[in-house]
Formats: C-alpha cells, sequence, structure tokens
C-alpha cells in the first residue's frame, strides 16, 4: 500500500513536470506503433539503455542527457550522469526526479510496466526496437526524428553505412567461416536466428552455425555443439565480466572441440551487444579477426 501511494505521488508530481509540453509536442510513432507526443525540442533526456546514450552522444546531445543506466561506458564521459537503475529494474521515481521531457527505451531489454508507468506521468516514452545491423540503422534515423536532428542523424547513419559498406568490399568472395557464439558455456547459450549477433556474423564475412535455430537465444548441448563443428569461437570479454579462452579449456568436454584445440577464438569486446553505432567497431573487428588477410 505504501509503495503504491508512494508511486501515485511521484506519477502526480510527474504530471506537472510535462502539462506545458505537451502543448508544443509532435505526434509520433515509434517502433512499437505507438503515438507518442514528442517536445518540440527535447532538453532532458533520460536513457534507459546503454546504446540509447550513445546514440544520444553520437547526436551531439549529450549535454541533454540527464539520467542514464548502470552498464553505461561509451563514452567516458557519460558516466558521470546520474543512474536510474539497470535497464530492466529502472526506478519510476529517479527517473521523474531527473524531470525528464522525453525518456527513450528500447522494446527487448526495459519493462513494459516502466513504460506504462511513465507515460500514465504524462512522460513521453519513445521506444525502439533494433533488429540485424540495418535496425540500428533504422534506430537510429528514427531517434534522430524524435530529437529533432534528423539531419544530423542522416550523416551518422550515411557513415556507418559506409563503414559496413567497406567491410562488404573487403570480405567479398572469401570463405564463409562458421563461428559459434558462445554467450555462456554451461549450459550453452548462443545466438540464433532473431539474434542481431547471427546478422553480424553474417556481415563479417562468416556464417553462424546457430542460425537455423528460431530462438533469440537458443540452449543447446556441447554433443550438438561438437555436431554443428564450427571453425571458430567467438568469445565476448567486457568490463563486467565475460568468457575466456581458458574457462573452456577448463571445463569438461569443451576440450574435444577441434576449433578450441587449435585455438581458432575471436576474441571481442562487449560493444558486440550494444544495438548503437559502437556495434559496427565490433563489426570491423570480427571480420578483421575472421578474414586477417583483407585487412
Amino acid at each position: 500500500m505504501l509503495r503504491r501511494w508512494r508511486q501515485t505521488t511521484v506519477l502526480l508530481t510527474a504530471c506537472l513536470f510535462v502539462c506545458t509540453a505537451r502543448l508544443t509536442a509532435r505526434q509520433l510513432k515509434d517502433e512499437l506503433g505507438r503515438v507518442v507526443h514528442v517536445p518540440d525540442h527535447p532538453r532532458r533526456l533520460v536513457c534507459l539503455t546503454p546504446s540509447l546514450t550513445e546514440t544520444d552522444y553520437a547526436l551531439g546531445l549529450g549535454e541533454a542527457v540527464v539520467g542514464i543506466t548502470d552498464f553505461t561506458e561509451y563514452p567516458p564521459e557519460a558516466r558521470t550522469k546520474p543512474s536510474v537503475g539497470g535497464p530492466s529494474d529502472a526506478s519510476l521515481e529517479k527517473i521523474v526526479s531527473l524531470r525528464p521531457d522525453l525518456v527513450l527505451a528500447m522494446g527487448t531489454l526495459n519493462q513494459e510496466e516502466t513504460v506504462d508507468d511513465l507515460e500514465r506521468a504524462g512522460i513521453p516514452v519513445f521506444v525502439v526496437n533494433p533488429r540485424g545491423l540495418q535496425g540500428v540503422l533504422n534506430s537510429i534515423a528514427h531517434l534522430g526524428e524524435a530529437l529533432n536532428c534528423a539531419a544530423g542523424a542522416a550523416q551518422v547513419v550515411k557513415g556507418l553505412e559506409s563503414r559496413r559498406a567497406a567491410v562488404a568490399a573487403r570480405v567479398a568472395g572469401r570463405p564463409r567461416l562458421r563461428v559459434l557464439v558462445v554467450i555462456w558455456y554451461d549450459p550453452v547459450i548462443t545466438a540464433g536466428d532473431k539474434s542481431f549477433l547471427t546478422d553480424l556474423i553474417a556481415a563479417a564475412g562468416g556464417v553462424s552455425v546457430t542460425a537455423d535455430m528460431a530462438q533469440e537465444w537458443p540452449q543447446i548441448s556441447l554433443e550438438e555443439v561438437m555436431r554443428r563443428s564450427p571453425d571458430f569461437l567467438l568469445l565476448v570479454e567486457g568490463a563486467h565480466g565475460g568468457i575466456a579462452e581458458s574457462d573452456l579449456e577448463a571445463h569438461a568436454g569443451w576440450d574435444q572441440l577441434t576449433s578450441l584445440k587449435n585455438h581458432h577464438v575471436i576474441h571481442t569486446d562487449d560493444r558486440l551487444f550494444h544495438p548503437s553505432q559502437v556495434l559496427f567497431d565490433a563489426l570491423e573487428s570480427l571480420a578483421k579477426q575472421l578474414h586477417p588477410e583483407a585487412f
């Protein structure tokens, strides 16, 4: 009861902050098809995922960001901003206390309840839902529209398209090496057809050995890994943990995998998981490791 009373108080207070802004709002559809009343010139932004913060800075709007989430690493200056919690458990009270005129969210990471509560408070929430590399480009363009900087977003997208095309030209005609993404090793969790990592591997000149699996993050047996016999393993290392080659070598069964025995292991950092412009850094790094002779 006390929690609900506090939440109601927070929502009523938030309504006072945004009632004037609504008078000058534009009406847009976000990537979930929701109609959102977006301020003409958003000046106080809360980003509910690290990748949304990255995009705001890439668009030159870093000063307008008043709130971020835990695990935000790029760019380094963004770390000085106050956090509203994790992407999946952001604090409504903290968000409202920052008096945003627009909150940016991601459909695959943020709680629907958080979006609904903010909307009930009168705080507009623009949601993106990128799928694959092209989806990331589309989301940057849509965020540019929502943030009233469409021209700047178009320039960012153009630069990223050029980088993607340059990678494609270098890996064209080369063998499509078979890659297993190791999200975790016990149980084995990897990337399926619906994961943007599968698209990224293809763009880098490889093919995911689990691209035929319908789930986004399927769990498979170690026996199935052996049967699919990948040419390379892709391991993600980052500031908040990850998997090292030694972890697999020390775990029973993995030492029988030919790609591991031959040290055919690709290492990348956690930018691989960020559906923003930094994903294209990961693309270039992955392509160079798969096809070093092309670079």
